[in-house]
């Protein structure tokens, strides 16, 4: 039995003969007749008494009608949910970004999205990119825009979509009027943020490398979670930080601290993460282009100049 085969016998129901149901399905009647008598075989019963006027549903008809109208209901309605995720006008975008995103640019998007696509649902995780990277090889999130480096087992790795110049900032004037090296970074007073992702946040990998080259090893005096902790904690004078210069503008703290850039220049760099050989949903891949298309309409903050 196929669902051809019960589209055929709809049909052939709704217009009462073989003759107006294959004129009214664009095929021949003959063609009609043999897909009617092959569906009775495989059911074992005669589903049509035929008479010279009309047709005339058997007991065995009458049986199987509901269960036909059922299938082929429930296979147009399959066929508009697949329609309605791939044309957007239903699905989820599951996506994960770094946590302070929604400070650069991630309200914007979200909204864009929303107003485009008002019927999909969207879910948003912001984590360390550590995290992102975890949940979305282990298929909780299709997709993340994460910081680099990263552990790609088991996920492609885009090409840089952004790129943030790191600083080194704190409320003495003097220890931010040159720029800032590996080896004056080893003696300073730190609270770094992260604590909890401390050996895998890039930053701290990054700067964790340049201090095994040189023989040092970089120590905070003060951990915390979060950027915000970490920049009024320096704001406070209680330790110098470092965070990247547009994360500071943006969270207000660039006018109330002065900073200095590394040297050689430290910067977070960006990409999109996916799982390797898997292919998105339609709203996420709309979801990426999406902030694809914001990110390249945002100013340049890491070459900015000193304010």
């Amino acid at each position: 039995m196929t669902l051809q085969q019960l589209t055929y016998f709809l049909a052939a129901v709704r217009y009462g003969s073989l003759s107006a149901a294959a004129e009214a399905l664009y095929m021949s009647q003959p063609s009609l007749s043999e897909q009617i008598r092959r569906l009775e075989r495989d059911l074992g019963s005669v589903v049509f008494i035929r008479t010279n006027r009309q047709l005339r549903l058997t007991e065995s008809g009458h049986a199987l009608l509901p269960y036909a109208e059922r299938a082929v209901a429930l296979v147009d309605e399959a066929r508009r949910a697949v329609k309605e995720i791939h044309e957007l006008e239903a699905g989820t975008a599951s996506f994960g970004t770094f946590s302070t995103a929604f400070q650069f640019f991630l309200a914007d998007v979200i909204e864009d999205f929303h107003a485009r696509h008002p019927r999909v649902r969207l879910n948003v995780v912001g984590l360390n990119s550590q995290d992102v990277a975890d949940s979305v090889r282990a298929g909780d999130l299709e997709a993340g825009l994460i910081q680099l480096p990263v552990d790609d087992r088991e996920l492609h790795v885009g090409t840089p979509v952004m790129r943030h110049e790191v600083v080194y900032l704190s409320t003495d004037a003097e220890r931010a009027a040159q720029p800032m090296t590996i080896e004056r970074l080893a003696e300073s007073h730190l609270v770094l943020s992260e604590s909890r992702w401390s050996t895998g946040d890039p930053v701290r990998r990054l700067l964790r490398e340049r201090a095994q080259h040189a023989g040092l090893r970089i120590e905070a005096h003060i951990e915390v979670e979060f950027q915000s902790a970490a920049l009024e904690l320096a704001a406070r004078g209680v330790a110098d930080t470092v965070v990247s210069l547009p994360a500071a503008r943006r969270q207000g703290y660039a006018d109330r601290l002065h900073w200095t850039a590394f040297e050689p220049a430290l910067f977070e760099t960006y990409a999109f993460i996916t799982r390797k050989d898997v292919r998105l949903s339609a709203a996420t891949e709309a979801f990426i282009e999406l902030i694809g298309a914001h990110l390249a309409g945002l100013r340049p903050e890491a070459d900015e100049g000193r304010p």
